[in-house]
């Protein structure tokens, strides 16, 4: 009995190999242990003793002729590949030009304010963003009645379709992690609070239903107006870097008492100059301190809270808050 190896020999000449996969496919099909050559080689006992010899030499030429074809298109392949990787590992080439990324205005503008309370001797405090209502109103000395409270202006946090958990909101400002910090720490206390806030607003070119805020506390014995007052000039005149003018108008915050909003005189080339709020400020309230167990009549102390939009709006000349949360690549690209 004959062995058929013409068929086999001329699949391993026709046989395409082009890629890598196509050459472990060619080496699995033929000259693996389970290949077409190696079940040739499987037959040669059905062969009579005398043609075993010639039978055992085609198939041995077959079987070589196979591992020849593979080796050859192996080089083929990697030199190829070798190839590429001499070109681009030419330092003389030119590489490819990669977009550069950046911190987004805001993120500049609050490090920068971060820089400023680092040098005044703040620390930095951080609190959650989903609040209870003790926290975000009732131990800031807002009423039950406080418009602030109303559904037109907080998050609340629905249990269900039909039902909302009064506890539970997004919290309206950072105050709330002054709060949980004067619960955690005695006084002496000096930390800002930075972080998102949200409120239940109309989107405009000048409000926003998420904003940044960042807060400072100062709490400790005879702690007076004047300080606030001296902290809140500094402040202006090292965010800005320069000299500023401003005026500071009595306010009303339920948390703090007197307060204060604290203007600066701003003016830009071509337009006409105007005063224009920064913040709000005041001291303490005594309700407050003693919502956290901290005693009035001993200690006393101050609380700021700024806009990071509205200072950032002021360093870059931008009249749209909202185009801070577009991602126009145009825009950003401008904070490189």
């Amino acid at each position: 009995m004959k062995i058929d190896t013409e068929s086999t020999r001329k699949a391993i000449r026709d046989f395409e190999i082009n890629s890598a996969e196509s050459l472990e496919q060619f080496r699995l099909t033929f000259i693996s242990r389970k290949g077409k050559v190696a079940e040739l080689f499987s037959k040669m006992g059905t062969i009579a003793a005398d043609e075993r010899a010639e039978a055992g030499k085609v198939l041995n030429e077959l079987k070589n002729e196979a591992q020849a074809r593979f080796d050859e298109a192996k080089q083929k392949l990697e030199a190829s590949v070798t190839s590429v990787r001499t070109a681009t590992d030419d330092i003389t080439l030119q590489p490819p030009v990669r977009p550069v990324g950046s911190f987004h205005p805001l993120t500049l503008t609050l490090e920068e304010i971060k820089k400023v309370f680092f040098r005044l001797g703040f620390s930095i405090a951080e609190g959650p963003e989903i609040e209870d209502d003790f926290h975000n109103f009732t131990s800031l000395n807002f009423p039950p009645e406080h418009p602030a409270r109303d559904m037109q202006d907080t998050f609340y946090i629905h249990k269900d379709e039909n039902s909302i958990d009064n506890d539970l909101l997004l919290r309206t400002h950072t105050s709330p992690v002054q709060i949980r910090k004067m619960l955690e720490q005695r006084p002496p206390i000096r930390s800002i609070m930075p972080g998102r806030v949200y409120r239940n607003e109309s989107v405009t070119y000048k409000s926003y239903f998420l904003f940044h805020q960042v807060e400072a506390l100062y709490v400790d014995k005879n702690v007076n107006f004047a300080e606030l007052k001296e902290t809140l000039v500094m402040l202006a005149e090292m965010v800005f870097n320069r000299k500023v003018k401003y005026r500071l108008r009595p306010s009303f915050f339920p948390f703090t008492e007197p307060s204060l909003e604290m203007d600066i005189w701003w003016e830009q080339p071509g337009k006409e100059g105007r005063w224009l709020e920064i913040l709000g400020a005041g001291m303490v309230h005594p309700n407050v301190l003693r919502s956290v167990d901290i005693d009035p009549e001993v200690y006393s102390g101050f609380a700021l809270g700024m806009g990071v939009e509205r200072m950032a709006s002021l360093r870059y000349g931008i009249e749209d808050i909202r185009i801070f949360y577009d991602n126009d690549i145009r825009f950003l690209e401008q904070f490189q």
